[in-house]
C-alpha cells in the first residue's frame, strides 16, 4: 500500500472497530498496528482502561488521543534500559505534542466530556443505562467512530512522515 492507501485503511479500520462496540484507545492502536503489520496484543490490552476519558469517566483526554500517542511512542519512544537517559524520550515527546496539537485543532479540545458536549450538547455517563440509551439514540457510536478514524489517521501520518524523514536523512549520508 502507498501512504494515502495506508491512511485511508487506518481510518476505515479504526472506525469499523469502534462501531463494533470497540474502545477508542484500543481501536486506534489496533488499526495502526494492523496497517503497519505490528502484532503486539499486550499494547492493545494495556489501553483498555483509557476509553472515554479514562475508565469511561469523560474527565480525561479522549481515548483516541491516548491510543494514537501510545502508537507513536511504540515506534519512537525510549526503551526500559534508556529510562535514565532523558534525551532518549525527546523524539516521542515532540511527536506526541504534534499529535495533540493537531487533535485539538481538529476537535477544539482533547477532553472527552468536552468533545461530547460539543457534539451532543451534553456528556453521557455510559455506566448509567438511561445515559447509555440516550447516547445510542444521539448517534454517539457513529460520531465517536468517525473521530477515532480521524485520530488514527492523524497518528499514522505522523508515524509515516517521521519514518520517511528518518529514511531520507539516512539516504543523505555519504557512502564510505
Amino acid at each position: 500500500m502507498n501512504k494515502e492507501e495506508m491512511l485511508e485503511a487506518v481510518y476505515q479500520k479504526a472506525k469499523a472497530c469502534e462501531l463494533k462496540g470497540g474502545n477508542c484507545a484500543q481501536c486506534s492502536i489496533a488499526a495502526i498496528f494492523e496497517v503497519l503489520g505490528v502484532e503486539d496484543e499486550s499494547v492493545i490490552r494495556a489501553a483498555t482502561g483509557l476509553a472515554d476519558g479514562v475508565g469511561l469517566s469523560g474527565d480525561g483526554h479522549c481515548g483516541a488521543l491516548s491510543g494514537g500517542t501510545i502508537a507513536i511512542s511504540y515506534f519512537f519512544g525510549r526503551k526500559k534500559e534508556d529510562i535514565s537517559r532523558m534525551g532518549k524520550q525527546i523524539k516521542a515527546l515532540l511527536l506526541a505534542k504534534k499529535f495533540h496539537a493537531e487533535f485539538v485543532e481538529e476537535f477544539s479540545t482533547c477532553r472527552c466530556a468536552d468533545i461530547q458536549k460539543k457534539q451532543f450538547g451534553r456528556f453521557f455517563n455510559l455506566y448509567n443505562m438511561e445515559d447509555l440509551k440516550a447516547a445510542q439514540a444521539a448517534g454517539m457510536a457513529e460520531q465517536c467512530s468517525t473521530l477515532v478514524g480521524k485520530a488514527a489517521r492523524m497518528a499514522l501520518k505522523i508515524i509515516l512522515d517521521e519514518q520517511e524523514a528518518k529514511k531520507a536523512k539516512q539516504d543523505e549520508l555519504p557512502v564510505l
